[in-house]
């Protein structure tokens, strides 16, 4: 099983940027990745996704534009580089990898089988 671990995360103003990194050991070959976010009183939301390629990816709307995915296979690491970070950023940000081979985004949890602890970002306004 793919272990997963998230870094990068802390608190930042409002307007600012966070860079956050997941390392993967296991294998990861042809299988996409996403990062989700949970914020207190939530339910775990999908943020952005990529495939193994790097491309396509695929976002959630409330963060298009402003947030980028993006993965390193001979780092076995995946990348979110978040600009313009808004206080509704705030959440627990954890990666994540789909239990099946694939060239395909989902943005749903039950396809996604391994989960890191996750990172806490705080975004003050």
């Amino acid at each position: 099983q793919v272990q997963l671990v998230e870094s990068g995360g802390g608190l930042v103003q409002a307007g600012g940027s966070l860079r956050l990194s997941c390392a993967a050991s296991g294998l990861t070959y042809r299988k996409s990745m996403g990062w989700f976010r949970q914020a207190p009183g939530t339910e775990r939301e999908f943020v952005a996704g990529i495939t193994y390629r790097g491309g396509p990816t695929y976002y959630a709307d409330s963060v298009k534009g402003r947030f980028t995915i993006s993965r390193d296979n001979a780092k076995n690491t995946v990348y979110l580089q978040m600009n313009s970070l808004k206080p509704e950023d705030t959440a627990v940000y954890h990666c994540a990898i789909t239990t099946y081979f694939g060239d395909s985004v989902p943005t749903s949890l039950r396809d996604f089988g391994s989960w890191g602890q996750g990172t806490q970002v705080t975004v003050s306004s």
